[in-house]
């Protein structure tokens, strides 16, 4: 199988002498492509610092990340952002679209910034449109949209690009549990029939449930690590 994140004796500490907060602890890890991996833990268990590590947004202080085989480690700032775009897709919990694009235009941005042209962006888009349930919502704008509605375009923003990887920062907490089923039902969907790779940081029980992987982090360490089919 094809490895899409590997690390090796990760750590992550913020701050300096007696304040010194050890966020990851010798952290290894290695994620296969189509895993649907759920990342728990308690608040300050590290989830959301490692989950920035595997994207790129922070770096660790020490060990190594190779994500699609290429060592970040090695990558400045420029060619952090250029690898994100083209290999991973990011979901928040506070959505993050931009107010002054329209569906479509937040959709169609990442496509835009990789060069894919303007054809194949609307056929993208339109495909999925119908998929996420918002045909015929392309042009109106995040502030007419309900939160549940927003997110389904932030994760059709990640996907729609193909990246090698999906990571997922408490996608449903501002959700509620019915709508953040359907998304979750959604992502599965998209992870079993395109081998799409999910990694979520969370505490929601219902992406526990569908995880095929549990990946347990107290104290900045690895305590368990359950794969279940």
């Amino acid at each position: 199988m094809e490895t899409v994140i590997a690390t090796e004796r990760l750590n992550k500490k913020f701050g300096e002498g007696d304040l010194q907060i050890n966020a990851l602890r010798e952290v290894d890890l290695t994620i296969q492509r189509g895993e649907f991996t759920a990342i728990v833990g308690p608040s300050g268990s590290g989830k959301t610092t490692l989950l920035n590590i595997l994207c790129g947004l922070d770096l660790p202080t020490s060990g190594e990340i190779r994500v699609s085989g290429k060592p970040l480690s090695s990558m400045n700032g420029t060619e952090l952002s250029r690898f994100r775009r083209n290999h991973i897709g990011l979901v928040f919990q506070a959505y993050n679209l931009i107010p002054v694009l329209t569906v479509l235009e937040n959709i169609e941005y990442v496509m835009l910034l990789q060069g894919i042209s303007p054809r194949e962006r609307k056929d993208r888009v339109r495909d999925f449109l119908g998929r996420i349930g918002l045909e015929g919502k392309e042009k109106r704008f995040p502030s007419e949209l309900s939160g549940g509605q927003q997110q389904r375009v932030a994760i059709a923003r990640a996907m729609v690009s193909e990246p090698d990887l999906i990571l997922a920062d408490e996608p449903t907490a501002n959700l509620d549990s019915e709508t953040g089923s359907q998304l979750l039902d959604m992502m599965r969907r998209f992870n079993r029939e395109q081998k799409m790779t999910f990694i979520f940081s969370t505490h929601d029980p219902m992406i526990m449930e569908r995880a095929t992987r549990l990946i347990t982090l107290t104290d900045g360490k690895i305590v368990q690590d359950e794969r279940r089919e």
